[in-house]
């Protein structure tokens, strides 16, 4: 059976792929890298779908409710945006927690996440994704369930609940920015 046919086989494969690479390399990466690169995963899903969601889906459904002879946006807010969205939610809390888990290895969670020893630029970077987090889980998700017709909600409600998702997911794609900034920063130099 061919791994490339389903979704978890392609994810398999390509951690197989990654775990040799790592003994071909004879382990020579310190252990706190395997951290960092499951952040970098993580993160790559997580702004990959709020990218897709801002640049290509929001403007997709816009052109297919304005084209009255079109096929509408049903399609993708039944079969797509729900999957995209659970995606969307866990890539977020997973690449909070890894890159918690990276913080403690450049000087300490506390240290950065606090500020104890001054402000670092990757202690600005988890402060940008604590906020996008919660935007995801407090502001976004909930507000989705409400457009997609997962929990009950009147025409007033879900127009309500278009705009707070949108604006908080415009919001983090601002942040996205200067996060993606600090998080690649601090390997590359970068103090403030």
């Amino acid at each position: 059976m061919n791994p490339l046919r389903s979704v978890s086989g392609t994810i398999i494969s390509g951690f197989v792929l990654a775990a040799i690479l790592l003994l071909l390399a004879n382990l020579g990466a310190p252990s706190w890298s395997i951290i960092v690169w499951l952040h970098v995963i993580a993160g790559v899903i997580w702004i990959g779908l709020l990218y897709y969601f801002n640049f290509v889906q929001v403007p997709a459904l816009a052109e297919a409710a304005a084209d009255t002879g079109g096929p509408g946006g049903a399609g993708i807010s039944k079969y797509v945006a729900p999957k995209a969205l659970f995606w969307f939610r866990w890539g977020a809390l997973a690449t909070w927690l890894t890159g918690a888990g990276a913080l403690s290895y450049v000087g300490g969670f506390a240290a950065n996440f606090f500020a104890t020893s001054g402000i670092t630029i990757i202690g600005i970077g988890a402060w940008l994704g604590t906020i996008m987090l919660f935007n995801v889980w407090v502001l976004i998700w909930p507000n989705q369930k409400k457009v997609l017709g997962m929990v009950s909600a009147s025409e007033d409600e879900v127009a309500k609940a278009k705009n707070v998702a949108l604006l908080a997911s415009r919001t983090n794609t601002v942040l996205s920015i200067p996060m993606l900034l600090c998080m690649v920063g601090h390997g590359h130099g970068i103090v403030i």
